[in-house]
């Protein structure tokens, strides 16, 4: 679990092995759109512009209203070139034949004229409306995943492609974590004098800009960890309050990292909370020590719900055997998703894609209540990097259940579960790397030692 630094090659040269490593996958041209800007409440009014990751991948460039044609190994870019009004509006840019040499273009064309290029062409399906409509109107079909069809080979070779890492691939992804590691700890330092989550967030996402990059999702920062997806930020800090901030950088040609830590915001965590984070850190730790290549990610989950349930049980919350509560499923009541997913161009990397990416050929989602939320059900391969976060909440929507309050009611220690009412949620994130003999955490410079986080909280460290 060693830090090494990686150096990235040169944009074109990774891009040209990428179309190279995609030619021996498919024996048909693809398309791939990047996609428009997408515009709130009138035309020119636009959100910031996020290409599509399919096309990043071979691409390397946010270009707007763009497209490429891979085919035995090539590359076409189709894009027109800015007009005089939007050089007026938002300064000189990159010709077309500039743009094509930056990425290695093979050759480079207006986008009109990929109209010449799309039979028996193979794409992804567009996740924006306008880009959408791009493909219907050059390919005169539907895209479709679930049949056998092109398309749904293209997007297999994709996974392929893109579930191991190259080198400028794994450069970009330490940046945006170095970036993020420098934002979580902001936000422990500026605590302290905060009155809201809002001030926390906006002091962690400042670093995040000043770095050049934008957020890889919206942050959860939050006092109310017991929700996960938590995205308001209008609560007061209250002293016997735990920050849950999931916060994670994204670098300008879209590689992402996903950092959670959970901190006092007394800066010292109570014995409740010391206990249930300590619980919740052995079950992250130990996840870490046993990725490698072979391994598979559905084990990786159901050791740290063992560990998870282990300690529960030794703090008197659960009763049973840890093997016997995990097989109930006695342990999702508190840690009810999976332990991570994969990490690359998108945060949940490929989920575009639904099930393709996470799971291995023949295998499906279980029904199961601690399995159901599984993202990542494959082995593990040096090359890929994923996301290890075990953790515990208290959710009232599933603690409160009558059906599973009757189901588990000799399962739980009810009357002593109160005593930890100042624990709404914690996780413990990471990003993890597989390398050829086990795992490489590249967030490791954030400190996950309960002792160490109230110190940086304090300003003592």
């Amino acid at each position: 679990m060693t830090q090494t630094l990686t150096s990235a090659p040169a944009l074109a040269d990774t891009l040209h092995q990428r179309r190279k490593n995609q030619a021996l996958f498919v024996d048909f041209p693809v398309i791939l759109w990047s996609g428009e800007p997408r515009p709130r409440n009138f035309p020119a009014n636009i959100h910031p512009f996020r290409a599509s990751s399919h096309f990043l991948y071979f691409a390397g460039l946010p270009l707007p209203q763009a497209a490429i044609y891979l085919d035995g190994g090539s590359l076409t870019l189709f894009v027109d070139e800015a007009t005089p009004a939007e050089a007026l509006w938002h300064g000189p840019t990159p010709t077309r034949a500039e743009l094509a040499e930056k990425i290695g273009a093979d050759a480079a064309l207006p986008l009109a004229a990929l109209a010449d290029h799309t039979a028996a062409a193979a794409t992804l399906p567009a996740l924006d409306i306008r880009a959408a409509r791009s493909q219907r109107k050059h390919l005169d079909r539907k895209v479709a995943l679930t049949k056998d069809t092109a398309d749904r080979a293209l997007a297999k070779a994709i996974v392929q492609l893109r579930m191991v890492h190259d080198a400028g691939a794994i450069a970009s992804i330490r940046s945006a974590a170095a970036v993020s590691i420098e934002a979580h700890q902001t936000g422990m330092a500026v605590t302290p004098t905060a009155a809201t989550e809002a001030q926390v967030r906006a002091a962690m996402e400042s670093v995040i800009m000043a770095n050049g990059m934008t957020c890889a999702y919206n942050s959860i920062v939050t006092t109310h960890g017991e929700v996960l997806h938590n995205e308001h930020y209008h609560h007061a800090l209250g002293p016997n309050d735990l920050i849950l901030a999931d916060v994670g950088a994204e670098t300008a040609s879209g590689w992402a990292s996903d950092i959670t830590r959970t901190w006092p915001v007394s800066g010292q965590f109570s014995p409740t909370q010391r206990d249930l984070y300590d619980v919740v850190l052995a079950a992250h730790d130990a996840c870490i020590a046993a990725a490698k290549p072979g391994i598979e990610y559905r084990d990786l989950h159901l050791l740290a719900c063992r560990v998870l349930a282990e300690g529960l049980v030794d703090l008197g919350l659960l009763k049973g055997h840890p093997d016997s509560l995990v097989e109930q499923d006695a342990h999702a009541l508190f840690f009810p998703h999976g332990v991570g997913h994969l990490l690359g161009l998108d945060v949940h990397d490929m989920e575009d894609l639904g099930d393709l990416a996470g799971y291995a050929r023949g295998r499906r989602r279980s029904d199961r209540f601690g399995l159901c939320f599984l993202r990542l059900d494959r082995p593990l391969q040096a090359g890929m990097v994923v996301t290890i976060e075990p953790g515990f909440y208290q959710v009232p929507g599933i603690l409160n259940d009558p059906q599973r309050r009757e189901q588990y009611r000799d399962t739980v220690n009810w009357e002593r579960l109160a005593h930890f009412a100042d624990v709404r949620g914690i996780r413990i994130e990471d990003d993890v790397l597989i390398t050829d003999t086990g795992s490489d955490v590249l967030t490791q410079l954030l400190t996950t030692q309960a002792t160490e986080i109230e110190a940086l909280v304090q300003g003592a460290l």
